[in-house]
C-alpha cells in the first residue's frame, strides 16, 4: 500500500470524526505540511486528501497554520515570527515575517532524529 493511501485513509477517518462531532457531511478542507515539503510532497498530500474525497482548498505550512491560530497575521506592521514545532517525530523551527497578513518563510530547519515520542 503506498504513501498516499495511507494517508488518504487516515485523512477519510479524521473526515468521518469530525463529521460526527459537529453533525454534519464535512467537504471542504485547508491541510497543513511541513515547511519543507517540497512540490511532489505537497502534492502527493493534495492528492490524498482528494481520495478521501475532500475539496482540498489550500496546502499551507504548518508554521503559517499555526501563526493564523494565534491571531498574529492580523496585527498591523511588518513583524518577523519564529515558531518552534517539537511533533511526534520532529523538531521544526521557521522563521517567517508577515506583511498585511503576506507570510513569507525566511528560512526552516530542524532534527528529524528529535521528537516528542
Amino acid at each position: 500500500m503506498g504513501k498516499v493511501i495511507i494517508s488518504a485513509m487516515i485523512l477519510t477517518k479524521m473526515k468521518e470524526t469530525i463529521g460526527a462531532y459537529l453533525g454534519k457531511k464535512i467537504n471542504d478542507a485547508v491541510i497543513t505540511v511541513s515547511a519543507y515539503f517540497n512540490d511532489a510532497q505537497r502534492q502527493a498530500t493534495k492528492d490524498a486528501g482528494v481520495i478521501a474525497g475532500l475539496n482540498v482548498a489550500k496546502i499551507i505550512n504548518e508554521p503559517t497554520a499555526a501563526t493564523i491560530a494565534y491571531g498574529l497575521d492580523k496585527k498591523d506592521g511588518e513583524k518577523n515570527i519564529i515558531v518552534f514545532d517539537l511533533g511526534g517525530g520532529t523538531f521544526d523551527v521557521s522563521i517567517l515575517t508577515i506583511d498585511n497578513s503576506v507570510f513569507e518563510v525566511l528560512a526552516i530547519n530542524g532534527d528529524t532524529h528529535l521528537g516528542g515520542f
